[in-house]
């Protein structure tokens, strides 16, 4: 489809006669001297043939949001142009998501109400009609219908059969390509702005080489995630910006001995989050789940979901607090005693650091961990040990506390919190309520998620939903100008 000059508006200084008299045409394409800025007017593929009464949406973001809302959109309307502008390459966050997997979804929550719990920011909003227009079936459906075939884990999470994000990104752009949506990469849009005739005016760079173009479209739908390119279109649009601070992260601890700990994973501990400027009780900065020792800290579910709930509390801390560990959740603290003086009168002559009580499920190096934060030497043979040193112990291990000194990132799956607040958005539609023609899906939107595939649901939900409103408004407008 090659787009008329009417399509675009050309601005370098010279008039457009001037331009064209200097360039030469090529099938749609102005191309200047080579030491001219180099503008084009070819967007989508020349062989698809544009009618002036065809309308075009631009998607700016070829991520997991940007590239469902196209497909949809286009699906719903199938004569209504798509052009994807992403920057890098695309769908590169699905690629690397999961460790390569790609998380999907999850599939432990049919219940909407139970499902928006699991969003940080969003938790209030999206228990309405979101969910229930796309939610984690109509995900897995989808993929299903489009070959293809996914398991859900124990934990909930779903992951491709053949365990490897490919299957997905390949889907993706099967699909955008079967459906003949545009997709160009290496380009930003940099500035849009809203005409008298309802248009939107886009500026495009690439900033490898010498090059800008102006697009001029009838929808527009930004997408590009956690990236100042999509706030910066907003706000020039009209909207407010929810300052964006990093979520899902890692800690790191205050503790020299940690690093001998690297690799000990335990499968179910409470954490608690205890930060000094905060002085209300946030029952959220309390978690349960597995956790895992890193040479700098702690990381696993537990603490991602620590770093979701807290995220803004911990960036106004300086990622600094303190962090308290049930080791032995399963346990009362009565038992936890309990266990300790019937073991010490069973193993009376045994050391206390080859005799750990297999009740509390704790692996040798940790328990050294233990012995050593209790000074108690690990040749200690039980007979020794006192009742108080019993209680410490015991103390310790459903009390212990670690000094949190920092944040680090959590590659495989970073998430910003902040963004368009969702008051200034119709959530059954996803179009700005200050810029008709104007939507938004995924995390350039003040949503996030914990971990577990609930973030990914979030852009399909929300491209699924922009895509069907923009793709409706599309098709009206082509059956009015048939009627006309």
């Amino acid at each position: 489809m090659s787009f008329t000059l009417a399509r675009y508006l050309l601005h370098f200084g010279d008039s457009l006669k001037a331009a064209a008299i200097r360039g030469r045409n090529y099938n749609g394409f102005l191309l200047l001297t080579p030491k001219e800025r180099k503008f084009t007017t070819n967007a989508v593929p020349v062989a698809q043939k544009q009618k002036s009464n065809e309308e075009l949406l631009v998607v700016v973001g070829g991520g997991a949001a940007g590239l469902y809302g196209a497909i949809r959109a286009k699906t719903v309307a199938p004569n209504l142009n798509v052009l994807v502008i992403e920057k890098g390459k695309p769908l590169s966050k699905v690629r690397i998501s999961g460790g390569g997997r790609c998380n999907v979804t999850n599939g432990h929550c049919p219940d909407n109400m139970v499902l928006a719990e699991h969003y940080p920011r969003g938790n209030k909003e999206l228990r309405g009609a979101f969910f229930n227009m796309h939610g984690p079936v109509d995900t897995m459906s989808w993929f299903a219908d489009h070959g293809v075939q996914l398991k859900t884990e124990d934990d909930g999470r779903v992951f491709p059969v053949s365990n490897s994000s490919a299957s997905v990104v390949d889907c993706l752009l099967s699909q955008a390509s079967y459906r003949a949506v545009s997709l160009q990469t290496g380009k930003v849009v940099t500035s849009a702005s809203a005409s008298a005739g309802g248009k939107f005016i886009l500026k495009v760079e690439k900033h490898t080489l010498n090059f800008v173009e102006y697009v001029e479209a009838d929808y527009l739908l930004i997408a590009s995630g956690s990236s100042k390119q999509g706030y910066n279109l907003a706000v020039q649009l009209g909207h407010s910006i929810v300052d964006p601070v990093p979520s899902l992260f890692t800690f790191k601890i205050e503790d020299s001995q940690i690093t001998e700990l690297a690799g000990v994973a335990f499968p179910k501990v409470i954490t608690r989050l205890k930060l000094e400027h905060v002085e209300r009780n946030m029952p959220r900065l309390t978690q349960v789940g597995p956790m895992l020792v890193t040479h700098w800290g702690f990381s696993g579910p537990v603490i991602l979901r620590l770093s979701a709930w807290g995220a803004r509390e911990l960036f106004s801390s300086g990622y600094k607090g303190k962090l308290v560990v049930d080791f032995v959740p399963d346990l009362h603290m009565e038992d936890m005693k309990l266990i300790l003086s019937r073991h010490k009168e069973r193993f009376v002559k045994q050391k206390v650091l080859n005799s750990c009580p297999t009740e509390f499920g704790l692996v040798k190096r940790f328990w050294k961990y233990v012995l050593d934060r209790e000074g108690l030497p690990g040749n200690t043979l039980w007979a020794s040990v006192s009742n108080s040193s019993l209680f410490s112990i015991a103390h310790l291990l459903k009390h212990c506390t670690f000094g949190v000194t920092g944040k680090g990132q959590f590659k495989d799956e970073f998430v910003t919190a902040g963004g368009v607040p969702l008051s200034e958005i119709y959530l059954n539609t996803m179009e700005s309520r200050k810029c008709p023609h104007l939507f938004f899906a995924g995390e350039v939107l003040n949503v996030d998620g914990v971990t577990g595939g609930f973030n990914f649901q979030n852009a399909w939900s929300g491209g699924f939903i922009a895509g069907t409103s923009i793709g409706r408004l599309a098709a009206d407008a082509t059956l009015k100008e048939g009627v006309a």
